[in-house]
C-alpha cells in the first residue's frame, strides 16, 4: 500500500478553546497560559511590583549610599564611589578616607564653588553617622527617614539591602532546588521500577535528618556565611518539588508521544529533554514564587536565630531581632515586618496567579 495515499487527518479551523476573548487562533500552550496569567489583574500587577522593588534593591548603591556621585573641592573633580578621597584633599586634617557626614566636611562642600551630589538617602546598609546627636536606636527624622538601628545605621538603608539580600538568596536558592528536583523528579518517574523504589526510600531517610540540627552544628563549627547556608538548605530544598516532577513524569511516560519517540529511536535522555520534560514543567512553574516564599522565611528565620549571615551583612532577620531586643523602637519592627509581608504577599499572588494561567480546564 503506497503510504503517500493514505489521508491526512482532518483538520478544523475552530476557535482555540484555551484562547482568551479576542486573542489570535492557534496560540501556543506558553501564549495561552501568560495571556490567562494577564488576565489575573491582581497577580500581574503583583508581579510588576515586585519586579520593580528588586530593581530598587538591585541598584541599592545608587539609591542609598554615603558616598556621593560627584564633588567638586577648589576646582579639583572627586569621584567618591569609585575612589573616595582622603579628609586632607578635602581640607581635614587627616589622611585617612574622608567622612561625608563630618559636619566640617558638610561645611567646605557648601562653600561657593564646591558642591557634592549625593543619592537620594546618603546613608549605606553599614555606615555610622559618627556626628549624630541622637543616641541609637534614633526615632525617624529629616536625616534618618525611618530611623536608625541600635547600632546607629539608617534603617532604610538597610531595608533595602537586606531585600535584595534576601530576594536573590532566594532566587538562587530557588534555582539550584528546582535543578536538583527536576533531576530526581525525572529519574524516578521516567525510569520507574527499581529506580523509582530505590529514590524513594532515599528521600524517605534524607528527610529524617533534621536540617536545623544540621544548621547548628555547621554554624558553630565554620563561620556563618550566605554561601554556607545556600549549600545548606539547597541540600534539602529540592525534595518537594521532586515529587511533583516524579508524578508528571510517571503520567507522560505511557503517553503515545513517548511510545512513538521510543519507536523512532530516541535514547531515554533525549525523550526526558525533548518530549517528557516540557509536558511536566506545569507544577514546576507554578511551584516557583511558593518555594522563593519558603527560602526568604528560611534566611530570615536563621538571621533571627543567629543562624544566618553575619552581623554586618544586612537582613530583614536582623532587623527584627533587634526590634524584639528593643520594643520600645517600634520604627525597627514596624517597618521591616511589613517589608516581609508585602513581599510574601506578592509571591502569594503571583504563584496564584499562575496556578489559575496553567491550569488547562479554566479559558
Amino acid at each position: 500500500m503506497n503510504m503517500s495515499s493514505v489521508a491526512a487527518p482532518l483538520t478544523v479551523d475552530a476557535p482555540d478553546a484555551e484562547a482568551p476573548s479576542g486573542a489570535p487562533k492557534h496560540l501556543s500552550p506558553n501564549q495561552r497560559a501568560w495571556l490567562r496569567f494577564k488576565r489575573n489583574r491582581v497577580g500581574y500587577i503583583a508581579l510588576w511590583v515586585l519586579v520593580g522593588m528588586l530593581v530598587v534593591s538591585t541598584l541599592a548603591e545608587l539609591i542609598a549610599n554615603d558616598l556621593p556621585f560627584v564633588a567638586r573641592h577648589e576646582g579639583r573633580w572627586y569621584f567618591p564611589m569609585i575612589h573616595n578621597p582622603t579628609d586632607r584633599e578635602l581640607g581635614g586634617d587627616f589622611d585617612t578616607q574622608v567622612d561625608w557626614h563630618d559636619p566640617f566636611i558638610r561645611s567646605n562642600i557648601a562653600k561657593p564653588g564646591n558642591f557634592a551630589l549625593f543619592t537620594l538617602i546618603d546613608h549605606s546598609a553599614r555606615s555610622v553617622n559618627n556626628f549624630a546627636l541622637e543616641a541609637d536606636p534614633a526615632k525617624p527624622s529629616s536625616s534618618h527617614w525611618l530611623g536608625t538601628d541600635e547600632s546607629g545605621r539608617d534603617l532604610l538603608a538597610r531595608l533595602i539591602y537586606g531585600f535584595r539580600v534576601s530576594v536573590w538568596f532566594g532566587f538562587a536558592l530557588m534555582l539550584t532546588g528546582i535543578a536538583i528536583g527536576l533531576l530526581a523528579g525525572a529519574v524516578q518517574g521516567y525510569f520507574g521500577g527499581r529506580i523509582d523504589l530505590a529514590g524513594q526510600r532515599f528521600i524517605e531517610i534524607w528527610n529524617s535528618i533534621p536540617e536545623l540540627y544540621l544548621l547548628i552544628i555547621f554554624a558553630s563549627i565554620f563561620e556563618p556565611s550566605i554561601l554556607l547556608l545556600l549549600v545548606l538548605l539547597s541540600l534539602f530544598g529540592w525534595v518537594s518539588l521532586s515529587d511533583y516532577v516524579r508524578a508528571e513524569f510517571l503520567r507522560n511516560r505511557g503517553l503515545e508521544f513517548v511510545k512513538a519517540a521510543r519507536a523512532l529511536g530516541l535514547s531515554n535522555w533525549q525523550i526526558i529533554w525533548r518530549h517528557v520534560l516540557p509536558n511536566s514543567m506545569t507544577p514546576v512553574i507554578t511551584f516557583l514564587p511558593f518555594r522563593m516564599s519558603a527560602a526568604i522565611l528560611a534566611l530570615t528565620s536563621l538571621d533571627f536565630l543567629g543562624l544566618g549571615v553575619p552581623s554586618p551583612t544586612p537582613s530583614l532577620g536582623d532587623l527584627l531581632r533587634q526590634g524584639k531586643e528593643n520594643l520600645d523602637s517600634w520604627w525597627i519592627t514596624v517597618p521591616t515586618f511589613a517589608l516581609l509581608v508585602l513581599t510574601l504577599l506578592l509571591l502569594t499572588l503571583i504563584g496564584d496567579a499562575l496556578r489559575d494561567a496553567f491550569d488547562t480546564r479554566k479559558s
